[in-house]
């Protein structure tokens, strides 16, 4: 059973991920949080969108209205295709042994997707690359309660309307190891916070960077 987006407003990270990053003059601020340490910067890029504009209809969440074909996540209306987009990534240190990949809102603190130890040679995801059994990585459970990417569906009349989705990337020079993570019992997002925690203190987390998107949803007519 998914979680009530409105109800779920605090989310399993409140306060991690928060603290990484803040909009300044209209362009997204990248604070380093205490634990990222002396980090580097990655360059993070879409093909789908751009930075600080709305994401595509086929990267939102489909939740249509009951009787209608009106997706409410959506600001127009438009169907959803759930789908992870595109994403690329350059300036990884050469000690890079691995990648981990973050979807969340700070709007409402809440984590739509993770994505760890995705190979040192890869360099980009295609649109997608979140689906369930990804072969990219090893996913969390969301904090819809999914092993997969699930796209911004913000609540319609709870201030604000326009909610801040940010994706990041972090390159390692280590593999995670998330404690409590097996086919039977994935890793949520906290579980994998507190593995980059972990890595961030102890000096793994090499570089990072980040994606601002924009999203907001409606009410049906």
């Amino acid at each position: 059973m998914r979680r009530n987006y409105a109800t779920t407003w605090t989310g399993a990270a409140t306060g991690v991920l928060v603290a990484a990053t803040s909009l300044i003059s209209g362009s997204l601020g990248a604070q380093q949080p205490e634990w990222a340490g002396g980090a580097g910067r990655l360059v993070l890029t879409s093909a789908d969108f751009s930075q600080g504009n709305p994401l595509p209809a086929n990267n939102i969440y489909n939740a249509d209205a009951t009787g209608t074909t009106y997706n409410t996540c959506s600001a127009t209306g438009a169907a959803g295709g759930d789908q992870s987009p595109q994403l690329s990534w350059r300036g990884a240190p050469p000690n890079t042994r691995s990648f981990a990949v973050v979807l969340y809102d700070t709007t409402a603190a809440f984590t739509h997707w993770g994505i760890y130890n995705i190979a040192a040679h890869t360099h980009e995801l295609p649109q997608g690359a979140g689906a369930a059994s990804s072969q990219y990585g090893s996913q969390i459970l969301n904090d819809f309660g999914d092993q997969s990417y699930d796209g911004p569906c913000p609540p319609f009349g709870y201030a604000p309307d326009v909610h801040h989705y940010v994706f990041t990337v972090y390159a390692l020079d280590t593999e995670l190891d998330v404690v409590s993570a097996s086919a039977n019992f994935p890793a949520n997002s906290e579980t994998l916070y507190q593995a980059l925690i972990k890595a961030g203190a102890e000096g793994h987390i090499l570089a990072r960077g980040e994606l601002l998107a924009l999203n907001e949803g409606s009410n049906p007519p």
